[in-house]
C-alpha cells in the first residue's frame, strides 16, 4: 500500500470519473433494524397492545483522501490509465519522437519523476522582501554592494530609495507583480532589473502554482502542469507552500491527462485573412493567430508546451511517503 502526501487533487473531476466507471460514488452508510412484538391483555376487542423495537447506525463517510486512490485502481484495472515514468526518464524516447504514440494528448498517465514547484507570485514577493531588507540596511548605512566599504551602521543615507509610487489613477486590481517592487541598488542588482525578471516570469509561467518535472538531464525537455486554485489541498497561499516544499527538485507523482505537445514547426506563417473580395476569413484569422503564438511558444516567451515537451491536466500530484525500515547507510 502507498501513503500518499497530496498536494493537489482536482476532486470534481475525480469524482465525474469515478461516476462514469461505478455509475456513482457511496458517500454514506445506513443499517437498519427492527423488531415488533404484539401482545394482548384480556379479550382482544378490549386491549391490545403494540410494543415495536429497533435500531438505526447511520455513517456519513467522507472519502475525502480514499477517492483519488480509487480511481487511479479502477483507470488501472480498465487499461485507462499508464504509466510513463520509465519511457520518459529514457533520453532515447525523447530523441526518437515517438512519445506522442506512446501517450497520445488525452490519454491517462502517471508520471514519477523529479520536479520542482513554480509561481511567479511567489518570486515577485521574495524579490520585494529581498528590496526592502537591502532598503533597509542602506538605510542604516549597510552597502550591499560588492565593491562597497564596510560602512559604519546608523551613518549611511537612504537616499530616494523606497516604495514606487503607483501610476496616477492606478486601482490595485490593475496593479502588476512587478509593482511592489520597490526601487533600490545594490548588490549587483536593481530594483528595475528585478521588475524586469518578474515581467518575463509572468509571461512564460503565467501566475499561478505550476509543476515542472524535468525527468532527463536535457536542458530543453520539460512535463509542465498548472495547478487549478480552487481545488483540494490547494488552498494555501504561495508563501506557505514554498516554505514547506521548497524550490528544490525533488521525486513528484502526477496523474493526468495529457494536454498538447510542443509543436516541432514553429515556423512563422504567413499573416493573411483578408479574401480579395475585402471580407475578413475567419479561419485564415484564427489558424494565423494560432501559428503566431505557435512560434511564440517555440521561444518559449509564452505558456505553452516547447518541443519536446508536453503539458498535463492534473488531476492529482503527490509524493510517496517512505517508510522507515529502520536501515541506516553509511557512505564509506
Amino acid at each position: 500500500m502507498i501513503l500518499r502526501e497530496f498536494l493537489y487533487v482536482d476532486t470534481d473531476k475525480v469524482r465525474a470519473m469515478l461516476a462514469q466507471l461505478d455509475g456513482g460514488i457511496a458517500e454514506e452508510e445506513r443499517e437498519t433494524s427492527k423488531q415488533e412484538k404484539k401482545y394482548t391483555v384480556g379479550p382482544r376487542s378490549v386491549a391490545q397492545h403494540l410494543q415495536v423495537t429497533g435500531g438505526e447506525r447511520y455513517t456519513q463517510k467522507s472519502l475525502g483522501d480514499a477517492i483519488f486512490p480509487m480511481l487511479e485502481s479502477a483507470l488501472e484495472s480498465e487499461g485507462l490509465l499508464r504509466d510513463i515514468s520509465e519511457e520518459v526518464t529514457d533520453s532515447a524516447r525523447w530523441a526518437s519522437g515517438d512519445l506522442p504514440q506512446i501517450a497520445p494528448p488525452g490519454s491517462l498517465v502517471r508520471i514519477t519523476a523529479m520536479g520542482s514547484l513554480f509561481d511567479a507570485r511567489y518570486a515577485a514577493s521574495v524579490f520585494e522582501a529581498f528590496a526592502t531588507v537591502a532598503i533597509g540596511l542602506q538605510g542604516i548605512g549597510v552597502d550591499l554592494s560588492p565593491t562597497a566599504k564596510k560602512a559604519t551602521p546608523g551613518k549611511g543615507k537612504a537616499g530616494h530609495q523606497g516604495s514606487r509610487p503607483s501610476k496616477r489613477g492606478q486601482a490595485d486590481s490593475e496593479r502588476q507583480l512587478e509593482d511592489s517592487i520597490p526601487d533600490f541598488q545594490g548588490a549587483g542588482v536593481d530594483g528595475e532589473s528585478l521588475r524586469a525578471v518578474i515581467r518575463m516570469a509572468r509571461g512564460v509561467f503565467a501566475p499561478g502554482l505550476h509543476i515542472n518535472l524535468s525527468p532527463v538531464d536535457a536542458e530543453n525537455i520539460l512535463i509542465g502542469s498548472r495547478l487549478q486554485e480552487g481545488r483540494q489541498y490547494l488552498d494555501t497561499e504561495a508563501d506557505i507552500l514554498f516554505a514547506r516544499y521548497g524550490t528544490e527538485p525533488q521525486e513528484w507523482t502526477l496523474v493526468g491527462s495529457v494536454g498538447s505537445y510542443g509543436p516541432k514547426d514553429t515556423t512563422l506563417p504567413e499573416f493573411s485573412f483578408v479574401d480579395p473580395d475585402g471580407a475578413v476569413n475567419r479561419r485564415s484569422f484564427a489558424d494565423g493567430l494560432n501559428g503566431l503564438m505557435r512560434h511564440l511558444g517555440g521561444m518559449g516567451v509564452v505558456d505553452l508546451p516547447q518541443h519536446p515537451g508536453f503539458s498535463v491536466i492534473p488531476l492529482a500530484v503527490y509524493r510517496a511517503i517512505p517508510r522507515n525500515t529502520g536501515i541506516v547507510i553509511r557512505p564509506e
